[in-house]
């Protein structure tokens, strides 16, 4: 019985170990602008949302500029804001809210280095008690960090 697990557990490695590929991380790209783009948003008819979600995405992707000379742009398009509809303990639609963007990745010469499609997707209750005044700030708030770090994630930063 010991043989049997023995080679069984050595052939299991060897295919592991055949199955694995080789993952090439290059050098993270200088960033020195980043443009977000909520205009696909405003032109759903979310445009006082647009308006806030800029700033917000601006500044939570602040910390990815870098001082260098020769470097990229990191361009950013918010393309849909869903909020299900929620009065504490389920939502009435059973459903998440979502955030949706686009990163691009532009080189100094123009050429589009890279391109990250975003989807961050949160429970309506994450943002704490639905009866508070604010609580659709504070889920549009919790999106915004959730999507601006899987940017960075996709950036490998």
């Amino acid at each position: 019985m010991l043989a049997r697990r023995t080679i069984l557990t050595g052939l299991a490695a060897a295919l592991l170990a055949g199955c694995q590929t080789a993952v090439q991380t290059a050098s993270p790209v200088a960033i020195g602008a980043i443009r977000v783009d909520t205009g696909p948003l405003a032109a759903k008819g979310q445009s006082a949302t647009a308006a806030a979600i800029r700033p917000m995405l601006e500044s939570e992707l602040a910390s990815l500029r870098s001082a260098a000379r020769h470097s990229a742009t990191l361009h950013v398009t918010v393309t849909g804001l869903y909020l299900t509809s929620y009065a504490g303990g389920q939502s009435a639609t059973l459903g998440n809210d979502t955030l949706e963007s686009e990163a691009v990745l532009v080189g100094t010469d123009g050429r589009e280095l890279a391109r990250y499609p975003v989807m961050s997707i949160m429970a309506p209750s994450f943002s704490g008690a639905w009866y508070l005044p604010d609580i659709n700030q504070r889920r549009i708030d919790a999106l915004v960090a959730n999507n601006a770090q899987w940017i960075r994630r996709a950036l490998g930063r």
